[in-house]
């Protein structure tokens, strides 16, 4: 296989810390939305027909499928990884219950079967998610990605920042880099999302020495939004919140990641 086309090796994570970075997320949420009243909860968002109830109701689902698919049997054999995951994703649905629950309570309902059942299980345990059989390690780092990407979408929709946990924010930068890369492999261009994530992509000569001479670099929240579709390349590009450079540095035929 020439070198162009190697696959990354894939990236190790460590259980722990990706367990803290769900729970301290989903706490940032929830403090979020403590001071919600009803006419901020029905507040539209950028997430089609969702509303700022919906959203967090989505956020709380997303969180506790954790839980949920614990306590379900394990699959026979894993089907796919964390990097495969943004180009499967399956949408999570709301049950009509937890969408008019009170949003604090389904956020701290989740938190809680969370932090008693993932301590408990071991990293490998195989879970069969909406997407197909999936390590919890694995899935873990997705509940990372849709936290991350839930907080921005509810932060757009209040009009006020909210805290990133900073591992939570580095593994959803980090896994959909690493997406991409899959998506259009090779050498020729490079990615960076500083401070977490350097990817190399996009079939071509590969660069291996001195200053590559395709590049493209954007901050963590930018890059969420692009591989997601909440912004997209000529947008960003127009708003100098993407720096590319090089003949080959665009990256709108591999945008979004579908997630």
């Amino acid at each position: 296989m020439p070198p162009a086309q190697r696959k990354p090796r894939p990236r190790s994570y460590d259980p722990a810390k990706l367990r803290a970075a769900v729970a301290a997320q989903l706490a940032h949420v929830r403090d979020a939305a403590a001071s919600l009243d009803e006419a901020r909860l029905a507040l539209p968002t950028r997430c089609g027909d969702r509303t700022v109830r919906d959203l967090l109701a989505h956020i709380a689902l997303g969180v506790d499928l954790v839980a949920r698919l614990i306590g379900e049997p394990a699959p026979p054999a894993r089907e796919i990884t964390a990097v495969e995951w943004p180009v499967t994703a399956a949408p999570t649905e709301i049950a009509g219950s937890d969408a008019d629950a009170a949003p604090v309570a389904l956020l701290d309902a989740a938190a809680d079967r969370f932090a008693t059942l993932a301590a408990a299980t071991p990293p490998d345990r195989l879970l069969a998610t909406p997407s197909g059989a999936m390590r919890l390690d694995d899935f873990l780092v997705t509940r990372c990605v849709e936290l991350a990407v839930g907080t921005d979408d509810l932060a757009a929709a209040l009009g006020t920042e909210i805290r990133y946990d900073r591992q939570a924010l580095a593994h959803a930068t980090r896994l959909l880099a690493d997406a991409l890369a899959a998506k259009a492999p090779g050498g020729s261009v490079e990615v960076r999302i500083p401070p977490f994530a350097v990817v190399q992509c996009v079939a071509g000569p590969r660069h291996t020495r001195g200053t590559p001479p395709n590049v493209v670099e954007t901050d963590p929240l930018t890059w969420l939004r692009l591989a997601t579709g909440r912004t997209g390349w000529a947008a960003a590009l127009d708003a100098a919140a993407v720096s590319a450079s090089g003949e080959r540095a665009d990256l709108s035929a591999h945008l979004p990641l579908s997630v």
